[in-house]
């Protein structure tokens, strides 16, 4: 075990000066200032800090002349009178190599900004042929592929609303999504390439389309037919397998939507126009369709990939992800600030654990980001990543990192600080994080970003300090959500977020926030542990749990209701060759009575063959608890919105 706040990094007096924030804070007049200083004039006085962040970055668009912020949360408005456009600021730059893109089969392509402007320029022109206009939805069916972001920018230039889906969503979880927005032209794969195999999505796309009656277009993008003859995707047309059964609308491969040259133009709209439409995880119910605006977008990408990542024009930046994962778009935000995104389609573990290490050496990254998961699996596999000379910085989010993730990266590679960082779908972004001026400690995230007033409520709604409680936000954020799609009362996202304190932003996740102001996020707090009265995260479960080497993985649930107290249940999954002793058995009970408590003893441990995850690698905790307290298995779960849905039959009571 690594002592939670023990001391692996400290920042020299030569990072600290370089470091993007302290230019910031010299440009503000603060020179001098702590950040806690800087982070409470931020949050104290949110209108001149968000305007210093367009005016810092020379934001490109028109300010107008209403204030930067009015009204109360949920009802705020930001930028009154302005007009902004994404892809116009993202693409402001002509010189240089934009993006990288390597596969998992050993392809890679690079695309300069004159290559990727003149690609945006064509597929515009393309979607301005099939009708798309500002205000209509594209939707795109594709894996992390040059095309998807070429698709994006296009679609964001018109003003038009741009959402995506990975082609490993099965398909009733992929018209979940898109059958909310109405999209009038879809884009897709006929297949994708994952850890060593190829999957045809022929058919899918065929019945995705015909649930969409308001598809007007159908664009193929013969990914695995291309790689099969050895050529771009956007050099092959459709078979004609990909154009005979679909319901409605034209067809037309991509090249047929690139084809013909255009003007790179780009639609002003208002700060809170509709960029793009993410999605909750949808397990349970339909997903929600969240929109964020452009203006918002632009700010809070500028501001915490050039303040929090240290992120700049010379950095190569790579998170591991897809596009259906909000950390894509994080990770395409990289253009706002000159980075160099490095694209990525495949398997993190495919032909060895140490892929991504693999690549993150190979591309000359800067800034490399991963899942927490990935991070306890590489110490888990002994992986001792090799090269990477310029790596500067790693992030970690997706779940709570424990300590001795932190050590072993820092064990792993020295004198590279961690960051960790939390936030989540709803705003695209991290409202807890690091900076190049903050120690890295085990365990801890050094502190709430610029801009995010976060709190930790009490039951009674008080502000605590040192005590773990509910996330909050008490200050808006542009890049809150600007609405759900089809919600036009606003009702379905009040309930979301404002149900709980009226006024307050309630994300659901538990924190303690230290009084140097970093903090600890324990796991989500509807699954909490309550065991006589002492509430406890499950994150602070697992590190005990998953620091033995027999366990692969594992889940805990607490069956307890209001008033009554449930039982405790540790599901386990073995790593390869082990069996679940009564020693082994005996080990972990003595564990998680020394660490944590003994009320926190499981009643029984159970073996299962896999722990069930959302597709992007989260624990499924309360539709599992679900299905102990009677829900039936069907109705708990989404089983296309989970990574392994075959394995939630263990769960059943």
């Amino acid at each position: 075990m690594v002592a939670e706040g023990a001391l692996l990094w400290e920042p020299t007096e030569e990072i600290v000066s370089r470091a993007k924030l302290t230019r910031y804070v010299e440009w503000l007049g603060r020179s001098g200032s702590s950040y806690e200083e800087v982070w409470r004039w931020s949050v104290d006085r949110p209108d001149e800090f968000w305007a210093s962040i367009w005016d810092y970055f020379d934001v490109i668009g028109e300010r107008g002349d209403g204030p930067v912020i009015s009204g109360t949360m949920p009802d705020v408005q930001w930028f009154t009178g302005s007009s902004i456009n994404y892809a116009e600021n993202a693409l402001s730059r002509v010189e240089g190599v934009a993006v990288v893109f390597v596969s998992e089969d050993g392809a890679r392509q690079e695309l300069t900004y004159a290559e990727l402007r003149a690609e945006v320029a064509r597929v515009r022109a393309g979607l301005v042929r099939l009708g798309v206009e500002r205000g209509d939805r594209v939707a795109g069916y594709l894996p992390n592929i040059p095309q998807a972001l070429i698709a994006f920018l296009a679609t964001a230039s018109l003003g038009a609303v741009w959402s995506a889906g990975s082609p490993d969503f099965g398909v009733p979880s992929i018209v979940d999504r898109f059958k909310q927005i109405e999209p009038k032209v879809l884009i897709a794969v006929d297949g994708y390439h994952y850890n060593g195999k190829d999957y045809d999505r022929t058919a899918a796309v065929n019945e995705i389309a015909a649930e969409l009656p308001s598809l007007r277009a159908t664009v193929w993008i013969p990914y695995l037919a291309a790689a099969a003859e050895g050529q771009p995707p956007q050099q092959a047309e459709p078979m004609p397998v990909h154009t005979s059964v679909l319901p409605r609308g034209e067809v037309i491969g991509w090249e047929g939507l690139r084809a013909e040259e255009g003007p790179l133009e780009f639609e002003r709209v208002p700060f809170g126009h509709p960029l793009w439409i993410l999605y909750s995880s949808g397990t349970t119910g339909l997903p929600k369709p969240i929109v964020h605006g452009h203006g918002g977008v632009v700010l809070e990408h500028l501001k915490s990939l050039t303040f929090h990542q240290d992120l700049g024009e010379e950095d190569v930046f790579f998170w591991y992800t897809t596009t259906g994962w909000m950390m894509w778009n994080y990770l395409i935000g990289g253009l706002l600030v000159g980075a160099t995104p490095v694209l990525y389609d495949g398997s993190a573990t495919h032909p060895s654990a140490a892929a991504l290490w693999r690549i993150a050496d190979s591309e000359g990254v800067t800034y490399f980001g991963v899942g927490a998961p990935y991070v306890m699996a590489s110490q888990k596999a002994g992986i001792q990543p090799e090269g990477m000379g310029g790596l500067r910085g790693l992030g970690s989010t997706g779940s709570p990192l424990p300590p001795e993730g932190f050590a072993w990266v820092a064990e792993a590679l020295p004198g590279v600080p961690l960051g960790s960082f939390s936030g989540g779908t709803d705003v695209c972004t991290g409202f807890v994080g690091a900076t190049m001026l903050h120690p890295i400690r085990a365990g801890i995230i050094p502190c709430r970003s610029l801009g995010a007033r976060v709190e930790s409520f009490d039951p009674s709604g008080k502000a605590v300090v040192g005590e773990v409680g509910e996330l909050v936000l008490t200050q808006p954020m542009p890049s809150m959500p600007v609405m759900f799609w089809n919600d036009p009362d606003g009702e379905r996202y009040r309930e979301s977020y404002f149900d709980v304190y009226p006024g307050v932003w309630r994300h659901g996740d538990w924190i303690k926030i230290n009084e140097d102001g970093s903090c600890v996020i324990y796991g989500r707090s509807d699954s909490t542990l309550n065991r006589g009265g002492v509430r406890m995260g499950t994150s602070e479960f697992y590190r005990v749990v998953e620091r033995f080497d027999e366990i692969a993985d594992s889940l805990v649930i607490d069956t307890g209701q209001l008033g009554q107290e449930g039982r405790l249940l540790l599901y386990v999954t073995l790593a390869e060759g082990v069996t679940l002793t009564e020693e082994l058995e005996r080990s972990l009970c003595q564990a998680l009575r020394q660490e944590l408590s003994p009320r926190h003893v499981p009643n029984e441990i159970r073996v299962v063959p896999g722990i069930p995850r959302t597709l992007s690698g989260k624990k499924l905790e309360v539709p599992v608890r679900k299905i102990l307290l009677g829900t039936p298995v069907e109705q708990a779960a989404n089983p296309d919105a989970m990574a392994n849905p075959e394995v939630l039959e263990h769960f059943r009571p």
